[in-house]
């Protein structure tokens, strides 16, 4: 078990182990973040304001956000003018939807396949032979180019005033691109089909944290749900056992790193919840302020630790790598666009019903493309996994429609 220990943390075959490189990540992200904390702290006991130009133009951007008047009623962002407007016939409802579907489905995938194969496979020059490592370089340029996307739909529309303080996008900035690097890191030691499952049946340990948390109280449907979940997800690993990594350190460190992803993942979407409800931004501006700070942490932590270096020669060595990299960044910064427009148009649950069957698309493909063993067993705790979601999202519209109905009843007594 000691010895087991060590070579987590210690690594194997003289590289950096993943517990090392996460600390060392951390540490890059405290010299942006502690910086900005003593800036805020000091700009509350003395006033901006004897700052002139940009400089206080800059400071106040980051530290309280735009302080202009309500913005009038035509100043809508065109997303949300879409959300509010209705479909002139079925015909254009279904080719919308349609379109967001096929968006979300290509861009996702696409990602999913690219993803597995820079992290997993090896690049070939000549003789030599060897493996893509850095995982935080891959979330830099998936959040650059995000950050462009999103700052460039900004330029040429007219969205709402923004009011957003900077520095608050900082903590989920930081969760997002450390979800992200436990992804990337958790394709070393576990197969991409087991990673997406364990993503998919994340509702149980959010259960479990508002059981324990905030004596959160559920429906019989979603305790039901959460038993066919753990038991589909039981009978996948059993019937991939062909397809296991490594040894025990192996399933530990794949384990934890998954553990680390819905962890930092639902840190992330709570956080953005908040700030939502709080400032309003638009979903472009919170994709770009986001993303701004993501580039920032991430540019910092990897010129402290060679990433850049590494990572240019590794490009120069292997040009099919840069393809790769940029096709993952373009992915998923256009998959963001259409998870905004599908949201907008349609509702969150017909966008979880298409990212659902990606999902399950995703598995399907990586076991074509990248040959994973996967038994009858296994095929069958993956249907078990898919049904119970599924049936989690009819059975919580039918509770919300019998919700609402009871309203309109006792309102039309009333």
């Amino acid at each position: 078990m000691f010895r087991n220990a060590a070579k987590l943390v210690i690594g194997e075959n003289g590289e950096t182990s993943w517990v090392l490189r996460f600390i060392f990540t951390i540490l890059g992200y405290a010299t942006v973040f502690l910086p900005c904390y003593v800036l805020i702290h000091l700009s509350k006991r003395h006033s901006l304001h004897t700052l002139g130009g940009c400089q206080w133009r800059l400071l106040r951007l980051l530290l309280t956000g735009t302080t202009t008047e309500a913005v009038a009623e035509g100043d809508v962002a065109p997303a949300e003018r879409l959300s509010n407007v209705e479909a002139k016939t079925l015909y254009e409802k279904a080719l919308s939807l349609f379109y967001c579907c096929a968006g979300l489905q290509i861009s996702y995938l696409l990602w999913g396949v690219l993803q597995e194969k820079i992290m997993t496979r090896e690049y070939t020059d000549g003789d030599r032979t060897e493996k893509f490592t850095d995982s935080q370089f891959l979330v830099f340029v998936n959040r650059i180019l995000a950050f462009c996307f999103s700052g460039i739909y900004l330029l040429v529309s007219h969205q709402n005033v923004h009011r957003t303080p900077l520095y608050k996008y900082s903590f989920c900035s930081v969760s997002n691109t450390l979800s992200s690097w436990c992804q990337y890191e958790a394709l070393k030691f576990i197969s991409f089909p087991t990673q997406v499952l364990a993503k998919s049946a994340k509702v149980i340990p959010v259960m479990l944290m508002g059981k324990l948390v905030s004596q959160a109280k559920y429906k019989n449907y979603e305790y039901a749900t959460a038993v066919l979940i753990s038991v589909g997800m039981s009978a996948f690993l059993l019937g991939s056992g062909g397809d296991k990594k490594g040894n025990n350190v192996t399933t530990l460190s794949g384990a934890v790193l998954l553990c680390g992803y819905l962890i930092f993942d639902s840190f992330t979407a709570n956080w953005q919840s908040a700030l939502f409800k709080e400032h309003k931004p638009s979903s472009i501006q919170m994709m770009c302020g986001v993303n701004l700070m993501s580039c920032l942490f991430t540019s910092a932590s990897l010129i402290q630790q060679g990433g850049f270096f590494y990572s240019l020669s590794f490009a120069s060595r292997h040009p099919i790598f840069i393809m790769d990299c940029l096709l993952t960044a373009v992915s998923s910064a256009a998959g963001q666009l259409f998870i905004f427009a599908t949201i907008s148009k349609f509702g969150p649950v017909v966008f979880t019903i298409i990212m659902t069957v990606r999902q399950g698309l995703s598995i399907l493909l990586s076991c074509l493309l990248y040959q994973h063993h996967l038994s009858f067993m296994g095929t069958l705790g993956v249907f078990i996994v898919f049904l119970a979601i599924f049936l989690n999202i009819y059975y919580a519209q039918q509770h919300k429609k019998r919700k609402l109905d009871a309203t309109e009843i006792s309102d039309s007594k009333a």
